[in-house]
């Protein structure tokens, strides 16, 4: 496993292997979506992963979607995530902050009294959302965003990068996927303008590359990473030629000098994301969905990617990098727990060390 061992510079970030911690929601946080020990903790427990990408989170109140996932806009929300950026950098790690914004995929249930739902169009998503309130529950109809609004938006993810910062994260990276705010302006069904944000795949990318020039400028190119899956229809996008609306947003990160590009295997079979990406992106390439310690070893030895993310592996083996590099067989997680509260199916997993000193106790 040598080749994932290596360490790594992209751009200002320095991993000291190529494995790193897919961003996954956990619903841990509390109501006013402040981090917690119990966060800082799980994280801490995963600092030896060459990056560890944090979950979403919303850069301002309209941003929410979900129940108990953190934001990042408040004075107390920073204050919580920097006992998580803390307890990681004290065991050696490096963490950046994945910013999501839920746009439509939102219930009012979910969000603070007084914000907002909007999105690109008034057109709600077709799906339904947990709520600890009163189970599931369709979306919200949003309110559609007006040029304005779109750039008030984007100065909240800038804001929300210096804030990053301020919590000590080591970068950003910008949720461009699964359905949120970023996707729907890319989708078809959600964005339904006729302005410059809307129609061609051209202007239907635009958003997303307003906001990274945004936190690029805030903090440094070299500190902003983007996520993003081709064809992904998740949370009800859809796009007629999704291979278009792809190849406009890796044209439009040229000379942008991002730190890495986070892409995640393509939904349709006529896109390979994987080679896509590597042709026409410059910088360093990160690859998600589906690998196991074999088939990422060889994407990083053939050069199809510089590192691999891994996400459902790191929810059980909170020492995943030790376990690759000595051949340990990985632990299955309990599906029950992904998003339950308390530290069942979250900072309960042993590594695999403690299990033997357990065995031989």
């Amino acid at each position: 496993m040598q080749a994932l061992m290596q360490s790594a510079r992209f751009g200002e970030l320095i991993l000291t292997n190529r494995i790193v911690m897919a961003p996954m929601t956990r619903s841990r946080s509390d109501a006013s979506a402040v981090p917690n020990a119990q966060m800082a903790e799980y994280y801490a427990q995963r600092a030896s992963a060459g990056m560890i990408v944090a979950e979403g989170t919303a850069p301002s109140v309209d941003g929410l979607g979900y129940c108990r996932t953190p934001a990042i806009y408040s004075i107390a929300q920073i204050a919580g995530w920097r006992q998580v950026t803390d307890a990681v950098h004290a065991r050696g790690g490096q963490i950046v902050l994945q910013l999501m914004h839920c746009g439509r995929v939102a219930n009012h249930h979910n969000k603070p009294v007084g914000s907002r739902t909007v999105g690109p169009s008034a057109v709600a998503a077709e799906t339904e959302l947990f709520t600890d309130t009163v189970g599931m529950a369709p979306t919200d109809k949003p309110e559609a965003l007006s040029r304005v609004e779109i750039q008030q938006i984007i100065a909240e993810y800038r804001q929300a990068a210096l804030n990053a910062r301020l919590a000590g994260f080591d970068g950003v990276e910008l949720h461009c996927t699964s359905g949120y705010l970023p996707m729907q302006f890319m989708s078809e069904n959600a964005n339904q303008r006729t302005d410059e944000y809307g129609g061609s795949p051209a202007n239907r990318v635009r958003f997303s590359h307003q906001v990274l020039a945004a936190m690029a400028d805030a903090i440094g190119a070299g500190r902003v990473g983007l996520r993003f899956c081709p064809s992904n229809r998740f949370n009800d996008i859809a796009d007629s030629d999704p291979a278009a609306t792809f190849t406009e947003l890796l044209r439009g990160l040229r000379g942008m000098n991002l730190a890495y590009l986070h892409i995640m295997r393509a939904h349709s079979k006529r896109i390979d994301a994987f080679a896509q990406a590597r042709e026409q992106f410059q910088g360093a390439l990160i690859i998600n969905d589906g690998f196991e310690p074999d088939s990422a070893l060889a994407a990083v030895e053939s050069g199809m990617a510089d590192a691999v993310s891994f996400g459902r592996h790191y929810i059980a083996n909170p020492d995943l990098v030790e376990r690759i590099r000595d051949g340990v067989a990985l632990a299955e997680f309990d599906r029950k727990t992904l998003y339950s509260l308390g530290a069942q199916g979250y900072t309960d997993y042993p590594a695999y060390r403690e299990s033997l000193q357990e065995d031989y106790a």
